[in-house]
């Protein structure tokens, strides 16, 4: 059987909205008010709310209304007359923009407001290309191609940042220089400067122009800065246009700062992202540059003369105003401290690894598991996720990096303004880690073990899923040979899906799944994080065992019609000899009405009609002759006797649970071989008389017989009930 092809979850939504969007306008063709219209945005900012419940919400506190406010009055302002509204927009514009460059240290700059925090950047490389082509502004591209442009950007820049300007500015790929990183000397996260020297001296010799450097001063991943100062030196030597983007330049309005994000204050230009580092929402991107001609910053599109797109610094203004000098600094100052070595980084990146020496109880697991990448990627993943879900407001988050994998990461100067992060919060992440590590640290090790147990059942097939954070999947393989392919592909599902509900029903703190939603695996029990009392060799008997259950009550199910219906025919044909018995032994006689009350009384008979039991497992009937004995022998010793199951069992212990070294009521194997153990021994010698052919007493559950065996006891008047520890 094929597989259905999976939908797009983003399709199938924007399909949904789009339905939605057509039954609006159909209704609302003679127009809504306005309480229906804000009744319908509720709807919309609440919807899934339940599957979405464990997401981050940004608090938005007076600052943060300041800057929605600004929105509102952007749109007053711009019905005013021309010559107010020119200004206005003058004042607030030039007000924002003298703040920012006292506030980041950067010297007689301007500033270009924006919503995407990459289109500061397009302008600052036409600014560039019209400041190099003198010809540009007539002849157009035509002259780019007597000196091909060239864009140099460290390989830990953004993805895809370089592709945009490219994009943008309609300049092939051929133009974009990626600078990889060092790889002998330095940070593997900082651009290896003489290389760079390199590939600019190689294009000057082939005729291309060095057009501009973007360098990082806090990379996207792990929040590392370049050497700007040499780099500075570079760009001077070559007439190259340095750009600075990344999270550590918000520390350059601290008053003790690293000598490395200094030196981005004298960089050409530089994108400030103030609405995540104050916790502003709704508020533009900024970027500041330096050049004395305004003509080509208005042909850049830095500058506009339109009075309206100044007032896009009307929230950043009113936000400023709010928060003041002080305000501002505190804010940076409180996320950055939140690291404990702030100056060299405040972004700590860190990740679970294994050593590949370390051997697990049934020995190394060098090579197979720690040594792969992937399995240590999905349970980094795990860790950033769960982190991230019992301590939100941290704002840690899981990143990819190309060399180390996948990482954790605590950003705050992000984060910690929107969240309201405190060193309280900090201290119950560290200590939610130390929880996690040892978890992780088991996990990886029983993966193998779990592996090799699955193997010993032939009934059992190890699904090799290395993206699952878990102990692993498996399989119960039906071992039926008579069935078609796609009944037995039916079958299979069935199985696995009743096994699956049987083990969720455990008492266990393993979790049970059918694993990611787009998994391409199907018909899989995916078994989550273990401990380190975990007995492998116990969960993976249950599974076995109760998959096989579930398929011998399948094939009871199965058969079921056709054994009812002969057990029918044969209870007609035993009852109708019963019948005939009865008449013979009793004479014609006694079969008369009235007759036989009479003959009954002077001559009493004993009636030799004998009870009948419907077994469905054989399809036969049998007498209740044993059923009768055993229960009169219950009775005798019901009082008597007290089980001895429930004391290999302490209150609360889990199933699949190895006990402690130094317990004297456990071994080291899991509670449930106890149990099973102690059901195996012959029953007392009181019921000896009953041959195995006379008597078969039914298989019980382990944990059903303990329940039934405290249940059905009775306690004497005046006794009190058994302690807690024998239960």
């Amino acid at each position: 059987t094929t597989k259905p092809p999976l939908m797009d979850p983003t399709l199938a939504e924007m399909g949904s909205h789009l339905s939605d969007a057509m039954k609006i306008l159909e209704s609302g063709q003679i127009g809504q008010n306005v309480v229906t219209i804000l009744q319908l945005v509720q709807n919309l900012m609440h919807d899934d709310e339940d599957k979405r419940a464990h997401r981050r919400m940004q608090y938005v506190g007076e600052q943060g209304h300041m800057a929605l406010l600004g929105h509102s009055l952007a749109a007053y302002i711009s019905v005013l007359d021309r010559d107010r509204l020119r200004k206005l927009t003058t004042r607030i514009l030039s007000d924002t923009t003298l703040w920012l460059c006292r506030l980041f240290r950067y010297e007689n700059g301007s500033a270009y407001y924006h919503e995407d925090d990459r289109e500061g950047l397009v302008k600052v490389c036409r600014l560039v290309i019209n400041a190099r082509y003198e010809d540009y502004a007539t002849e157009g591209f035509t002259v780019l191609s007597v000196k091909q442009p060239v864009i140099y950007q460290s390989a830990s820049c953004r993805p895809g940042l370089g592709q945009h300007l490219c994009s943008q500015l309609g300049l092939p790929l051929s133009s974009l220089c990626i600078v990889p990183c060092n790889t002998m000397f330095g940070s593997q996260h900082q651009m290896d400067i003489a290389l760079l020297d390199k590939l600019i001296r190689d294009d000057v010799e082939t005729g291309k122009l060095p057009l501009l450097l973007i360098a990082n001063a806090g990379t996207p991943g792990a929040g590392h800065t370049d050497k700007l100062s040499r780099l500075k030196e570079l760009c001077v030597q070559y007439n190259v246009w340095l750009h600075v983007e990344g999270v550590n330049l918000a520390t350059l309005v601290l008053g003790q700062i690293s000598s490395v994000v200094t030196a981005a204050t004298k960089c050409d230009s530089m994108t400030l992202t103030p609405g995540p580092w104050l916790g502003l929402p709704a508020v533009p991107a900024v970027t500041l540059y330096r050049h004395e001609d305004p003509a080509l910053s208005l042909a850049a599109g830095l500058t506009s003369s339109q009075p309206v797109e100044k007032l896009r610094a009307l929230p950043l203004w009113l936000s400023l105003q709010y928060l003041g000098h002080d305000g501002i600094v505190e804010r940076i100052r409180h996320s950055a401290h939140l690291v404990e070595d702030e100056l060299s980084s405040p972004v700590v990146v860190f990740r679970f690894s294994q050593d590949t020496s370390s051997a697990s109880s049934g020995g190394s697991v060098e090579g197979y598991f720690s040594g792969d990448r992937e399995v240590q990627d999905s349970l980094n993943r795990w860790l950033g996720e769960q982190l991230a879900l019992l301590v939100p407001t941290s704002g840690v988050d899981v990143v990819e990096l190309e060399d180390e994998g996948v990482c954790v990461r605590f950003n705050p100067l992000m984060t910690a303004a929107a969240l309201g992060t405190q060193e309280s919060d900090v201290a119950l992440l560290v200590e939610k880690l130390a929880e996690m590590v040892p978890v992780l640290s088991c996990t990886l090790r029983f993966r193998l073990d779990f592996r090799e147990e699955v193997l010993q059942h032939a009934c059992l097939s190890y699904i090799e899923d290395l993206s699952w954070p878990g102990l692993g999947a498996v399989r119960y393989e039906s071992r039926r040979t008579d069935l078609e392919e796609g009944k037995r592909q039916q079958e299979l599902e069935k199985i696995n899906t009743e096994l699956l509900k049987k083990l969720r029903e455990l008492d266990t703190d393993l979790e049970f799944s059918t694993g990611p939603e787009f998994s391409e695996e199907r018909n899989c029990i995916f078994i989550g994080m273990a401990t380190e009392d975990l007995d492998v060799a116990a969960l993976v008997d249950t599974i076995a065992s109760t998959g096989r259950e579930i398929e011998e009550s399948g094939k009871l199910l199965e058969n079921m019609t056709e054994v009812v219906r002969k057990g029918i025919l044969e209870a007609e044909l035993q009852l109708q000899k019963a019948s005939e018995e009865k008449l013979m032994e009793e004479g014609v006689l006694r079969q008369i009405p009235l007759v036989s009350s009479v003959v009954n009384w002077f001559s009493p008979v004993q009636s030799s009609v004998k009870g009948r039991t419907f077994n469905l497992a054989a399809g036969s009937l049998d007498t209740t002759d044993p059923i009768y004995a055993m229960k009169a022998q219950t009775n005798k010793e019901g009082s008597s006797e007290t089980p001895t199951a429930t004391a290999k069992r302490l209150p609360g212990q889990k199933l699949f649970r190895r006990s402690g070294a130094g317990s004297d009521s456990f071994s080291e194997t899991s509670s449930v071989c106890h149990l099973e153990e102690t059901f195996r021994e012959p029953l007392p010698a009181e019921t000896s008389e009953h041959t195995e052919s006379d008597l078969e007493v039914p298989h019980t559950p382990p944990f059903h017989a303990e329940e039934t065996s405290v249940s059905d006891q009775r306690v004497p008047d005046g006794q009190g009930a058994e302690p807690d520890s024998i239960r």
